[in-house]
């Protein structure tokens, strides 16, 4: 069985074009085979696009990035800063940055990356819908380099389902960040802020 955390060759491209109205926006995505949440912008995504309070950010990362809806939507919305964009999965980094010319996004950096490992940048805002089924232990990684690779005051913002692991998540950020809160809760999910 294949995972979208991980790179499958074996896949087959089932190319797909995706609308999606985000904030009175609208966006084309495409996506594939072998990549998260394939068929249309899923909800927790969606959900942390509309809760992330846009605060003049400058510098911005977005782990897990897939094919990218929520890298290039703050690329979009933030057009004075730089959103650099990480995953594992070498599908998912292609079709971001196919999915970045589509939308007319030039202020990303695309990059096949596990998580924030060897990353040097630092950012005042780290984003993340998780990969959940990649297990807790890499959940975690992804929030304790987040802490490490924000400034002075920088902020998190993460979704994830209840039923998921939303109470441990929220566990883990509070023991790390000075400020953590659950900003959102609608259908089962999550939306954490946490603030270094």
């Amino acid at each position: 069985m294949s995972h979208y955390f991980i790179n499958d060759e074996s896949l087959k491209d089932e190319l797909k074009k995706i609308s999606v109205n985000i904030k009175n926006q609208k966006y084309e995505f495409l996506t594939n085979s072998g990549v998260f949440s394939k068929e249309g912008l899923d909800f927790g995504s969606r959900l942390l696009i509309e809760t992330i309070k846009n605060d003049n950010f400058s510098r911005i990362a977005d782990v897990g990035c897939g094919y990218g809806p929520i890298g290039i939507v703050l690329a979009k919305e933030n057009p004075e800063s730089t959103v650099w964009m990480y995953d594992i999965n070498e599908r998912a980094i292609k079709l971001a940055e196919t999915n970045a010319e589509l939308n007319q996004v030039k202020n990303v950096k695309i990059k096949e990356n596990d998580a924030l490992d060897n990353v040097k940048e630092k950012f005042d805002l780290v984003v993340t819908n998780p990969p959940i089924r990649a297990g807790k232990k890499i959940v975690f990684k992804i929030y304790e380099q987040a802490y490490e690779r924000l400034e002075e005051n920088g902020s998190f913002y993460c979704v994830i389902q209840k039923k998921q692991g939303a109470p441990s998540s929220f566990e883990k950020l509070s023991e790390l960040f000075s400020t953590c809160e659950i900003v959102a809760k609608l259908k089962g999910y999550w939306i954490i802020f946490a603030k270094k």
